[in-house]
């Protein structure tokens, strides 16, 4: 149950009001974690519950409002449903014996654009069975469905996982490595971490956290040092270390310490590749270059944080544009799951990802690619400005 809420398979449960979402959740998870009532409307907001769905591992089911609620505040409830979709890994459609509608084939239309794999699962079959002809339209369009009654298929937590087995993304099955995979068991890596304000007081990041314990699990030999003693650990190695990995905000000091016959990369770059798509990222950062007096770039963040004094991204990456650039550029911040109008913006750099799952930033890679915005991340905009991007990457073209 420590498992991280980003490296869980994030299921998102929708339909419409009194379909029996609710039910079909409590029946599968054991719990009582949704309220279930015969008043349309029950399901207000996101109801987020994390477990472990044995033998698929960890999971975190999304409860939605219903995507046809008709209350006073329905249209904002149905906004927040479809910013669900955004994180879902994998979706069920929850209908009864009346089947499917218009707005059930409107989330699908938004599943298959985004690729997110989908069962639907007809409930209630306790009071009536769905029609053939109904049933039928259903498996037109996935063969992935099941019938069933939330209140008494004792069947239903079987059936639910036989076929989201079926479902689950290639990247859930094998974990991908975050750095272990670019260089051979037992070679040595050196881990820069600098120990600075965004250094929470007898801890480590999560990003460094997860690197160590991958690179641990890798079978590598794992040297984590400050900035300032980088140049003593590697002259302390009997062989050149195979990797070193910064902190972004070291990025530059750490570069002109490491030989060029060393490979350098960064946290953040890492977590690119982990989270996102790092071709796309790596061919948004050339847009800085084109960037023109006026126009907007977004800063984007995965979670809240308090901002410090120094803050990477509204202090440290703005100052590296505006000196890369010599344009007089407008940037603004947005923090959180939400996804804001991006129409206006040249380019979109985001964070790390280290707390969102993957799913989230495809998608959001796909909605900069379809209006047209570029789109990167901290750790190659900070080497991009730097003039240090090629060697940043190049172990990852050397695995290619």
């Amino acid at each position: 149950m420590q498992t991280l809420k980003s490296q869980r398979l994030h299921i998102g449960i929708f339909g419409k009001t009194n379909a029996g979402k609710s039910s079909v959740l409590n029946k599968i998870t054991g719990q009582d974690m949704s309220i279930v009532s015969e008043i349309a409307g029950t399901t207000t907001d996101v109801v987020e519950k994390s477990m472990e769905l044995l033998p698929i591992g960890p999971v975190r089911f999304l409860d939605t409002a219903g995507i046809d609620d008709q209350t006073e505040l329905g249209k904002s409830r149905i906004e927040k449903t479809m910013k669900i979709i955004n994180r879902t890994d994998i979706a069920v459609i929850v209908c009864d014996y009346n089947g499917i509608g218009d707005e059930e084939k409107n989330l699908i239309e938004n599943f298959e654009e985004l690729n997110i794999p989908y069962l639907i699962l007809v409930n209630k079959t306790d009071i009536k069975d769905i029609p053939e002809t109904k049933l039928d339209e259903i498996f037109t369009l996935t063969p992935h469905v099941i019938t069933t009654s939330a209140t008494n298929d004792k069947e239903l937590v079987f059936k639910f996982k036989n076929e989201l087995v079926k479902l689950l993304p290639e990247d859930f099955i094998n974990t991908p490595k975050i750095a272990g995979d670019l260089i051979s068991p037992k070679s040595s890596v050196i881990l820069v971490i600098p120990i600075d304000k965004e250094a929470p007081k007898g801890r480590l990041i999560l990003p460094q956290v997860q690197v160590i314990r991958d690179l641990l699990d890798s079978n590598c030999l794992s040297y984590v040092v400050k900035e300032s003693e980088l140049k003593e650990a590697i002259e302390n190695l009997k062989e050149p270390p195979s990797l070193v990995i910064t902190d972004s905000q070291a990025f530059k000091q750490v570069s002109e310490i490491v030989p060029d016959n060393i490979k350098l990369t960064s946290f953040s770059i890492l977590f690119a590749r982990l989270k996102g798509d790092l071709n796309t990222f790596i061919k948004g950062a050339e847009a800085i270059d084109q960037l023109e007096d006026g126009d907007k770039v977004l800063i984007l963040e995965s979670c809240t944080h308090h901002a410090i004094e120094d803050d990477i991204g509204r202090v440290k990456i703005p100052n590296l544009l505006k000196k890369k650039t010599g344009k007089d550029l407008i940037i603004d911040h947005y923090s959180g799951h939400d996804f804001p109008d991006i129409k206006d913006y040249k380019l979109i750099i985001h964070c790390g990802a280290c707390m969102t799952n993957r799913r989230e930033i495809l998608s959001r890679i796909l909605l900069a690619n379809k209006s047209g915005v570029a789109i990167t991340n901290y750790g190659i905009t900070i080497s991009y400005c730097l003039g240090i991007l090629k060697r940043a990457t190049e172990i990852f073209r050397q695995e290619n």
